[in-house]
């Protein structure tokens, strides 16, 4: 979503100076533009004199909050995308929107089983899938979505949670989904379930909980709060920073906070 502030200076693109930055024609709620062409939809909404003061996120890919749709004048397809990866293309007519609305189930992870009779219960509409595909072509970061809900329709969770890790939940499958099934509701409650109940638990994990329920850093993070801010400063720029190619054994000199 946005709404017209002011006019915003050209912008200098890759490096280069603005008048060598090629521009292309873009219609944003039905006006027409000129922004350059390396702009993602995002930036080109900001170009054309848009604040935008809901739907930008993260802008790096992966919050899941801008997802946009548009459409092009020689073709009927409506075309979907995150405003944040998108590049701007010739004569796109765009426009952002809010955040797809799904119904979301209500449910307490401790009172459900990792099951298929669990996933049915909580969304039925997994059984409305008729592997037409037209999610995983919505997607933006590349997810069998019609692979997962196949692994969902029959109830292998663990399938469901591998295929799924990537998911942003910006909504994009179900907005294209002909049964309207909320895909990326289902996935995470597929990973919610597997991680509580079939993942191996992770014996450094419930140790490391163990000592901070004994209290074992408290003395430190009290230490810390009282510090200045300069020494702050010092402190993490004199921290220890893990080599790029370091293995999976290393730890720092300081061990004071580990």
């Amino acid at each position: 979503m946005g709404r017209k502030k002011r006019e915003a200076p050209p912008s200098k693109g890759e490096g280069k100076p603005a008048e060598e930055v090629p521009k292309v024609p873009i219609f944003i709620m039905g006006k027409r533009y000129e922004v350059p062409a390396s702009l993602t939809i995002q930036k080109a909404f900001e170009y054309a004199g848009y604040q935008l003061i809901r739907g930008c996120g993260c802008r790096g890919g992966i919050c899941g909050a801008c997802g946009t749709v548009y459409r092009f004048p020689d073709s009927q397809k409506i075309e979907v995308g995150l405003a944040c990866q998108t590049v701007v293309q010739p004569n796109m007519y765009l426009t952002m929107i809010p955040f797809f609305p799904a119904n979301r189930t209500i449910y307490d992870l401790e009172k459900i089983r990792p099951d298929l009779e669990s996933l049915m219960k909580l969304y039925p509409d997994v059984m409305r899938c008729v592997q037409c595909n037209t999610c995983t072509k919505a997607c933006p970061m590349d997810i069998e979505v019609m692979d997962y809900m196949a692994a969902a329709m029959r109830g292998d969770l663990a399938k469901v949670a591998e295929l799924s890790f990537d998911c942003v939940m910006c909504g994009l499958c179900a907005s294209r989904c002909p049964a309207e099934i909320a895909q990326y509701h289902i996935a995470i409650l597929a990973r919610r379930l597997y991680g509580k109940y079939i993942l191996p638990k992770s014996e450094h994990t419930d140790a490391m909980v163990k000592r901070i329920e004994e209290g074992t850093y408290e003395s430190k993070v009290e230490g810390l709060m009282k510090t200045d801010e300069d020494q702050l400063k010092k402190l993490y720029n004199e921290r220890e920073i893990e080599p790029e190619r370091a293995g999976e054994d290393w730890i720092p000199k300081d061990t004071q906070y580990l």
